[in-house]
């Protein structure tokens, strides 16, 4: 005879370990993003016809190049949580669940390393 209740068994398993997270996360990620994206629209309007060089001062200012780090590393962290969550909705067997979300993860954190790098290679004055 068991005497833990319905509620202590599930502690711990399933949603109820770590689901709460996970969904504030990609709130927060998702307003974040609102003003992220419109300032990076508005700035790629205003620069629409301005040469390579133009540009590239512009993202050497270093305000510019934190915006653009953060918008980079928001926008992937965001893409991963949605993509998990769709993985581990319509994915059936549990391994290649897990394959798939370990796998997204990783391209994740790829795409930021060379999106950040690629941004400081520009902001710090790199080679061409």
């Amino acid at each position: 005879m068991a005497y833990r209740t319905p509620v202590k068994r599930a502690v711990g398993l399933g949603s109820a370990k770590d689901g709460v997270h996970h969904w504030w996360m990609q709130r927060v990620t998702a307003i974040a993003l609102v003003p992220l994206v419109l300032w990076f629209t508005f700035s790629m309007a205003v620069y629409a016809g301005a040469d390579f060089e133009t540009v590239r001062a512009w993202i050497a200012t270093p305000m510019v190049a934190v915006l653009l780090i953060a918008l980079i590393v928001t926008a992937l962290f965001h893409a991963q949580l949605g993509l998990q969550v769709v993985l581990e909705d319509y994915v059936q067997p549990h391994g290649l669940q897990l394959a798939c979300v370990i796998a997204v993860k990783f391209l994740a954190v790829l795409l930021i390393l060379v999106g950040v790098l690629s941004v400081l290679r520009i902001a710090l004055g790199g080679q061409t």
